[in-house]
């Protein structure tokens, strides 16, 4: 509490806290409470035109310390002043003694965020937000522990316990024993976890121990780390073997690269759990929408190739594939009224694909490892008309895609002939764009890539294109305004862009406490085979097949047992009714599975009778929760929309006959799965010339 006392009314620490006032005070008479209130003032790190709009400078929130010197707590609330009517802004912290260990120290905190209307900005202000409640929360150790190292120089290592007044002592039947309180503790960054419901366990005794290397059984192959991989310390070579053995175990076959796991890894700094957190979400997003395919199976719109002023050329000196962009010369307004936001995207997501394929090409060529590439960006003409609303709201959304599934792919970006326009873009997109990627960004005005520094650092002079002054003609479309008779309506993009997004044989169901989802198949036949194929994208779920001989009633939203309930994140159906009685009514055939969140399962089961066969995903309630298991810091953005009652499943069946069914009875090999194409170990099979009877 001393070390925290000194962060007002300023914290040289931290830039964005400019000052405090003291609103009130209040202290019982035997000092046991205290309670301080603070109004402060800060400088959020947003974007100059976003805080010209909203007509501020600083932000003034609120802040209420309650210490109870008695119950050993204290506890922190923090609400905003400013754009109150607007934005909502509420978050909790408490500090209290562990109730098993008087040295354990335990910390909680939550926030919640609720953006009303911001001037049109709203997504904007959103990712300010969590970005600046994530950046607070990574500095409190660090703040802490500088208050702290402060008292020690000032010789300050003991405080006494809080004792009641001489008065209350004579009439205790017991005196209090006065104690020393914990030293200064080491909090361990790996015992740190961020989350909106983010607890801590600080134990001074011990800290978890950081990650091994691994043993010699577990090293990767010199020379295939070096042709393949690039430099690797043992620390990362052991998270790389790790966090591929636990694909292994959940994904059964369908293991990435080493290449793709390592930019996953390389994008959160080797930290295991959260590399496989975004490549596990990265997968099943790729198997959901097909992105495997869509080199060989979409073929992009004449529109696209004809205006879209992009295309790949040559390769930097690095040997990096080299994409040029023209996006001056570009007209964005009329490629979406003519194609739509997802046309677009998925255009862009084909060319990050191929950015894949090159740099596997390069990296057999160069004789070195070559993971990602670079691009050029020529902005001559760029102005008002690229600012349109929906161009930019479709661009924050391909960056967003792109960022999530195309990790550390961006080597280099540079940016010439930036016009003065250019900055209005840049404030609107940067707080989209990830801080590692941001430092690769180039950024050079007028005609200053052709001095000291410029383009002839990273690109040779024979492949620089002709309309940049260089000597090789450049075969990427010049662009142009799209005519306005191939724009289209509202209406047709809306339903061009379904179409788009629903090639994909799988389905999204959520599972919540008391409601599984359950999908209903007719057996005609005896000796069929159903199969299945699906991932539990949250959440852990219990795998169950029924079989009854009368069918159960359609699902409706007014009956008593069977009802079905959609939300955003899929369809929720239950079709076993309440009054039915297991044994009687239907029987389980065969025995409950329990996945994991995270994992990929495939299977399948030989009916033996005809009639109706239920497909169960089940809620599994978990155990409580073991002081090794808290959350983490680091996931407080995931943290905010999880809910701890509802699981999501993407889920696809089929029932074939048994002479056409390829595989054993525990594995699916049918060539409907879709398994992805960047695994290097993924089991093939011949096309499968199934005659599907029945298809959910």
């Amino acid at each position: 509490l001393q070390a925290y006392e000194r962060r007002f009314p300023t914290c040289p620490l931290i830039p964005m806290f400019v000052a405090s006032d003291t609103v009130s005070e209040y202290k019982s008479e035997d000092e046991a409470i205290h309670v301080i209130e603070r109004r402060c003032k800060l400088d959020i790190d947003a974007p100059r035109l976003l805080k010209k709009i909203a007509g501020v400078d600083y932000v003034y929130f609120v802040q209420k310390n309650s210490l109870n010197r008695r119950e050993r707590t204290l506890h922190i609330e923090a609400y905003n002043e400013t754009f109150s009517n607007r934005v909502i802004i509420n978050e909790h912290c408490c500090y209290t003694v562990h109730p098993d260990n008087e040295d354990w120290t335990c910390f909680e905190q939550s926030a919640s965020l609720d953006i009303k209307s911001f001037f049109g900005f709203e997504s904007t202000v959103e990712k300010i937000a969590m970005k600046q409640y994530t950046s607070n929360i990574k500095k409190g150790k660090e703040i802490i522990e500088y208050y702290l190292k402060q008292l020690e120089e000032e010789g300050i290592t003991f405080i006494p316990r809080w004792t009641p007044p001489v008065a209350c002592k004579l009439e205790s039947s017991t005196s209090h024993a006065r104690r020393p309180v914990s030293p200064a503790i080491n909090i361990p960054d790996s015992a740190t976890k961020e989350g909106l419901n983010n607890k801590e366990v600080l134990n001074t005794s011990s800290s978890p121990s950081e990650p091994t290397a691994g043993t010699p059984d577990d090293k990767l192959d010199a020379d295939y780390i070096k042709r393949y991989l690039g430099d690797l310390t043992p620390m990362q070579e052991s998270c790389l073997i790790r966090l591929r053995q636990w694909l292994q175990e959940t994904h059964k076959g369908k293991i990435p690269k080493d290449e793709h796991i390592l930019r996953f890894l390389r994008a959160r700094d080797f930290n295991i759990d959260k590399a496989r957190e975004i490549l596990c979400q990265s997968l099943t997003w790729r198997k959901q929408h097909q992105v495997d395919y869509i080199l060989d199976t979409w073929n992009p719109p004449q529109v696209l190739q004809d205006y879209y002023a992009g295309g790949w050329h040559h390769h930097d000196k690095d040997g990096r594939p080299l994409y040029v962009l023209r996006l001056g010369q570009m007209d964005t307004k009329g490629l979406v009224r003519a194609l739509g936001e997802e046309a677009l995207l998925r255009y862009v997501l084909s060319i990050n694909e191929e950015g894949l394929r090159r740099c596997e090409e390069n990296t057999k060529v160069f004789g070195r490892p070559i993971s990602s590439w670079t691009c050029l960006v020529d902005l001559e003409g760029l102005n008002m008309r690229h600012l349109w609303r929906p161009g930019v709201k479709a661009l924050l959304r391909i960056i967003e895609v792109v960022e999530a599934n195309y990790p550390e792919t961006l080597g280099r970006l540079l940016i010439l002939r930036a016009p003065r326009v250019f900055p209005v873009l840049w404030t609107l997109v940067s707080p989209f764009i990830d801080d590692n990627t941001r430092k690769k960004f180039l950024i050079y005005a007028g005609n200053d890539y052709q001095g000291p520094g410029g383009l002839l650092d990273y690109i040779d002079k024979e492949i620089i294109p002709d309309f940049l002054g260089g000597e090789c003609m450049c075969e990427v479309p010049e662009g142009g305004l799209v005519p306005k008779s191939l724009y289209r309506t509202a209406e047709e993009l809306e339903n061009e862009d379904i179409k788009l997004w629903t090639e994909t044989i799988y389905q999204s169901a959520s599972v919540f406490k008391g409601a599984p989802h359950e999908v209903l198949i007719q057996i005609v036949d005896a000796s069929s085979v159903i199969t299945w194929d699906f991932d539990v994208c949250k959440g852990d779920i219990v795998f169950n097949i029924f079989h009854s001989k009368r069918a159960p009633q359609p699902p409706k939203k007014d009956s008593l047992g069977a009802h079905s309930i959609t939300s955003p994140g899929g369809n929720n159906v239950q079709l076993i009714d309440k009054v039915w009685q297991l044994g009687r009514d239907y029987s389980m055939v065969e025995s409950p599975l329990i996945c994991k969140e995270g994992e990929s399962v495939q299977g399948s089961h030989v009916t033996r009778w005809p009639g109706f066969y239920i497909l169960q995903w089940k809620f599994h309630s978990m155990p409580a929760c073991a002081t090794t298991n808290l959350p983490r810091v680091d996931d407080v953005l995931a943290s905010l929309q999880v809910s701890s009652h509802k699981c999501k499943v993407m889920y696809y069946t089929e029932v074939i006959g048994s002479e056409d069914f390829r595989g054993s009875m525990t594995s699916l090999e049918s060539s409907h799965s879709g398994f992805s194409q960047l695994s290097a170990a993924t089991t093939s099979s011949s096309q499968s010339h199934s005659s599907s009877m029945i298809s959910r």
